[in-house]
């Protein structure tokens, strides 16, 4: 395993107990846990945190994400409420909800998506929402059924540039994820469209720059670059540690390019700062 470089970072913070509190006493999953995110302790300590509906097994196995791949149970009627609750016990002033991959579902979870964000609402009217969701294999009325519930932000990530697709999402299609950024912008237009994507995987600067492109055209108005970091040692390994230099080039570019906002730094993370990013979209 490579040795992490001076420039990465983490700042430690032990204030985060209450949140995690919380979270149990709502029996809540968070992706920060799930995935091992390497800002948890700071977020935590704001107090934020993504929350991850759906359960916590995932029906993909993608090679660089530590999220558990099993078959997972059904659905929890009772979650949206929960999280409506916790979110209200934390003083959010912006959610971020995001899922685990649910092939299994007939809608791939887009119904159970709604409904958390209509429980939320309900509790916190003044809260900005953000959904960070899976492709629904492409599904358009399943997109349109997230989307008809208002969230204020519809996110779906890339994670890479196409060429790296069958390594780091052997069970995704680079095109999909492309249509489901361009669909919801179709369908919504006036709901801000986010996506993101890590370096580090082998990719050059040309997929890179390209990959923005592509992204600016399927009307992405929010991007997330960060350095990846191997979650464990099952997943995919570095292949490069990118230096601070590189994804401020990058955001220079990609500003350039007309995106609203641009966060691009080794530890930046599709969720974090999210409502910091928000902030700066015209009309927001």
């Amino acid at each position: 395993m490579k040795r992490l470089p001076d420039w990465i970072r983490t700042r430690c913070r032990t204030d985060s107990h209450e949140t995690k509190l919380i979270l149990r006493k709502h029996g809540l999953s968070t992706v920060c846990e799930e995935a091992r995110c390497p800002n948890r302790g700071e977020c935590f300590s704001k107090p934020t945190a993504t929350f991850m509906i759906l359960g916590s097994d995932c029906t993909r196995n993608c090679g660089f994400c530590a999220v558990n791949s099993a078959p997972p149970g059904p659905p929890d009627p009772e979650e949206p409420e929960r999280i409506a609750r916790a979110s209200e016990e934390m003083g959010l002033r912006y959610v971020v909800i995001t899922s685990v991959t649910r092939d299994d579902l007939p809608d791939g979870g887009a119904e159970h998506f709604a409904k958390t964000i209509t429980a939320v609402r309900r509790v916190l009217p003044s809260a900005r929402i953000e959904v960070l969701t899976p492709d629904f294999l492409g599904d358009r009325d399943a997109l349109g059924t997230v989307l008809s519930a208002r969230p204020d932000v519809f996110n779906h990530n890339v994670e890479t540039v196409e060429r790296l697709y069958p390594v780091v999402r052997p069970q995704a299609v680079f095109r999909r994820s492309l249509s489901v950024l361009s669909q919801s912008k179709l369908i919504a237009p006036d709901i801000f469209t986010k996506s993101g994507f890590m370096l580090g995987l082998g990719e050059t600067r040309e997929e890179v720059l390209e990959l923005l492109r592509q992204l600016r055209e399927a009307g992405c108005e929010i991007i997330t670059i960060g350095q990846y970091l191997r979650p464990t040692v099952k997943n995919i390994p570095v292949v490069e540690y990118v230096r601070p230099e590189v994804f401020e080039e990058l955001r220079s570019a990609a500003l350039d390019m007309g995106f609203h906002y641009v966060a691009s730094g080794p530890l930046v993370r599709s969720s974090m700062n999210a409502e910091e990013m928000f902030n700066p979209a015209p009309g927001a």
